[in-house]
């Protein structure tokens, strides 16, 4: 085993979305076959660093949840579900993001990006991912852990850790499917070690950027 103990934010695989819908928090969305075959290579890649883990935390949603089955299965670990690691809210949930932006009804939704205005504050979520990461780093004694996310909130904690503005643009996120981001921290203060894409994303239909 190598290194001091590292955090993996891992995204979710890609999801059955053949409607392109903006699912966010909604329930039944499932990872595609592929998107099986995504999280499996984010487990095997952890693997691969030859690290142990001994800490599985899981957003509710199942995509996430499904993408922590492999995890489960490589580490021998159940997953503690966490609320902190949900998608952010987002008032366009449940709509096709192309078609709704079409609409000048929604436009006043768009009013502050910084914000952002149509959904939960960049703070909001980078506040209670740190909070989350914080209490499972200070519980686990050598040992790395796993949280598998999406990735808003994986590309916010990015940001905030980096000192970055947490303003921008969800199509210039560098967080794949199935991406594995790794940090440690040193003192109070945490820092980014490491970013891998080890799923095969190529072919995939749903993507994700909100």
């Amino acid at each position: 085993m190598t290194g001091s103990k590292q955090l993996h934010l891992v995204r979710h695989g890609e999801v059955y979305n053949p409607d392109r819908v903006l699912y966010g928090r909604l329930p039944d969305f499932h990872l595609s076959d592929a998107g099986r075959r995504m999280a499996r290579s984010a487990a095997e890649h952890v693997k691969s660093l030859d690290r142990r883990v001994g800490a599985l935390f899981s957003s509710p949603l199942e995509r996430a949840q499904e993408s922590s089955e492999p995890f489960t299965e490589v580490f021998d670990l159940v997953p503690e579900i966490d609320i902190r690691l949900i998608e952010p809210t987002n008032v366009f949930e449940g709509t096709q993001m192309r078609r709704s932006l079409m609409n000048p009804m929604n436009w006043w939704h768009l009013r502050q990006p910084a914000l952002p205005s149509w959904g939960e504050p960049y703070t909001s979520i980078a506040e209670r991912m740190l909070g989350v990461m914080d209490e499972a780093w200070n519980a686990a004694i050598d040992t790395d852990v796993v949280m598998v996310s999406h990735q808003a909130p994986i590309w916010i904690t990015h940001l905030r850790v980096a000192g970055l503005p947490l303003r921008h643009d969800p199509r210039t996120r560098r967080c794949a499917l199935s991406s594995v981001t790794s940090f440690e921290r040193v003192g109070d203060v945490w820092r980014e070690v490491g970013y891998a894409a080890p799923a095969e994303t190529g072919g995939a239909v749903d993507v994700g950027a909100v």
